[in-house]
């Protein structure tokens, strides 16, 4: 029994490492085609060139590792349940992101005969577009990102506010009760967080002094915000947690009450847009908090920085891991204790927080 157990976790420890390594190298090739795409642009010096390459420079890899990312979470979800996971499509299931994808794409889409066609097609498009748009602000390495606008933190904030109106026209467009409900849930639940999110960067940025991520990056060379900013790390980790509506804040789509959420009547291929939206916002997530807490791409113990790319990819895999495992370890709160959470802990905490940012920049 003892030697199964021990082969069983180091078949799942190899396979965890392989999903690891993937979606660094898959991080690292989004850099290098940054880089390529300068050097055409140099040689054939056509704007449109630049734009086409851009585009998938850096939409291409994100694409790619928020697809292996759902598999790495199957696999470790399995390890932890002491099952195999996703073992069948090719060589430990790597392929079978791609044949879920494609069996999605073939799926007959069915909607409500009631429901508003415009707007229940729309809201999975919208969902999917914004979870997209907020990486293009987003700086990989010290090279910067496509583009590096001089308030870069208030327009991810604004972009990441637009997904209530995907969530809430799904539940409306649906005609149905049950998605009705889960979309009410979720828009009450991201209101409430992102308030806490937005006092998060808004102290933040009065200590910083800047609102750009670059320059956040660059005033951590000497220590981590998490050392001085401890507290709003973790208020900021519970509320990435409950804006992608995770476990344990997974009310939205709580299947005991709501048989799935807003997203109930939706299936195929337009069901995966909602499902790879979701884990983009991790994936977006997971770097925001690197970005703004642990220095970025800044390396550890002044180790050189060359790799830069490859230190964000592993903090940004850090916590995509603990997405995962807190999915797997944490029972679900009710609605009453989510609410209380937020508005009789953080909150005022977070006011408190700001008043004394005032006073002190004064």
């Amino acid at each position: 029994m003892l030697k199964n157990s021990s082969i069983t976790i180091f078949r799942y420890s190899i396979s965890f490492l392989i999903s690891l390594i993937f979606i660094i190298y898959i991080f690292f090739f989004s850099n290098i085609l940054y880089n390529l795409q300068k050097i055409l642009y140099t040689i054939l010096t056509q704007g449109y060139l630049e734009d086409v390459i851009e585009f998938f420079a850096t939409f291409l890899p994100i694409f790619i590792s928020v697809i292996y990312f759902t598999h790495s979470e199957r696999k470790v979800q399995a390890a932890i349940q002491r099952r195999r996971g996703p073992n069948v499509i090719s060589f430990w299931g790597l392929l079978q992101p791609f044949a879920d994808g494609v069996k999605l794409l073939f799926k007959e889409t069915i909607y409500p005969h009631q429901a508003g066609a415009f707007l229940f097609f729309a809201a999975p498009m919208l969902t999917f577009g914004l979870s997209l748009v907020n990486w293009s602000v987003v700086p990989m390495s010290f090279n910067g990102p496509a583009s590096d606008p001089e308030f870069s933190l208030l327009v991810v904030y604004a972009v990441s506010s637009f997904g209530v109106y995907g969530i809430f026209l799904a539940g409306w467009a649906s005609n149905s009760r049950y998605s009705f409900f889960g979309a009410i849930r979720a828009i009450i639940q991201l209101i409430s967080y992102e308030i806490a999110m937005g006092f998060v960067y808004v102290i933040l940025s009065i200590n910083l002094r800047t609102l750009r991520l670059s320059d956040i990056v660059s005033r951590q060379e000497e220590h981590w915000n998490i050392l001085p900013f401890f507290p709003l790390a973790f208020i900021y980790l519970v509320t990435m947690l409950a804006e992608t509506n995770r476990a344990p804040f997974d009310l939205p789509e709580s299947e005991g009450e709501l048989v799935a959420g807003y997203n109930l009547e939706y299936t195929s291929f337009v069901f995966s847009l909602f499902f790879l939206g979701e884990y983009s916002n991790m994936l977006l997530m997971s770097s925001l908090m690197s970005i703004l807490f642990l220095g970025g791409w800044l390396p550890l113990f002044g180790i050189s920085s060359n790799f830069s790319i490859f230190w964000l990819a592993f903090k940004i895999v850090f916590f995509a891991y603990l997405y995962i495992l807190i999915r797997s370890v944490y029972p679900r709160l009710r609605y009453d204790q989510l609410m209380y959470l937020c508005w009789n802990i953080f909150l005022p905490y977070l006011l408190i927080e700001l008043s004394l940012s005032l006073i002190i920049d004064h």
